[in-house]
């Protein structure tokens, strides 16, 4: 099913689109999902091949669960990405396996924008669940021939400098920052330490994005320094 884009998801995304529905392998601590509680195992529903997605769109396909986890049957991923080419739209696929990406160039889309998310420079095992390394993902993100974005949520705290190492390694074409959305205790920056990592993506050029939930932590963000997304904007929290 295409489903409007609704809640705490990008503004730019109209629709979203998942083939695979269960738990999602990287099982994330702060994972949206887990909100309606336990997931059954993770499946690929055939169904949602015969779905209309229109023309003119901005898909974010596999928004429910990270189709590019190691763990992901290589022609589910196959099966998905020859339906999107279906359709005249352009999709966002995102991924903290980015990896992946590579091994699927010939198949996406190509209007297409790939995305990871780098929520910190550091790795929080209690909350990253069986996720790459941040640094790791930035590298996979590096080769990229398709457009880019980078996904700073749920924020936790980190190094700035070796944060913004790794987010200039992807090369985005814009970068969103937002915070925890549902309490689930992420060690967390201080609102100084966000606007500074605004101010010096900025300074080298990078669009940043700031999601609405992000002013629980930085209530009065310096507004000349950034674009300021004041809708309510799902990824990751």
């Amino acid at each position: 099913m295409l489903n409007p884009s609704k809640g705490n998801m990008y503004p730019f995304i109209t629709h979203t689109w998942n083939t695979l529905k269960g738990k999602c392998p990287h099982d994330c601590s702060y994972c949206y999902m887990k909100r309606f509680g336990e997931q059954k195992p993770i499946r690929f529903d055939k169904s949602e091949l015969n779905t209309d997605l229109g023309d003119g769109n901005f898909i974010f396909v596999g928004s429910s669960c990270d189709m590019w986890a190691n763990d992901i049957l290589k022609n589910w991923v196959i099966f998905t990405l020859n339906h999107c080419n279906k359709f005249n739209n352009t999709y966002l696929y995102q991924s903290k396996n980015p990896y992946r990406f590579k091994e699927f160039r010939n198949w996406i889309p190509p209007d297409s924008v790939l995305g990871t998310t780098i929520e910190t420079n550091r790795f929080y095992s209690t909350h990253m669940g069986n996720t790459p390394e941040p640094l790791h993902r930035a590298f996979a993100m590096s080769w990229s021939q398709f457009k880019t974005m980078v996904t700073v949520e749920p924020i936790m705290d980190f190094d700035l400098d070796e944060l913004i190492d790794i987010i200039k390694r992807c090369n985005p074409e814009w970068v969103n920052i937002g915070a925890d959305s549902q309490g689930h205790n992420l060690p967390e920056p201080s609102g100084e330490k966000i606007q500074a990592l605004i101010d010096n993506l900025t300074r080298e050029g990078v669009d940043v994005k700031i999601k609405h939930n992000l002013k629980r932590l930085l209530p009065h963000p310096t507004k000349s320094a950034l674009v300021v997304d004041e809708n309510e904007g799902k990824s990751g929290s």
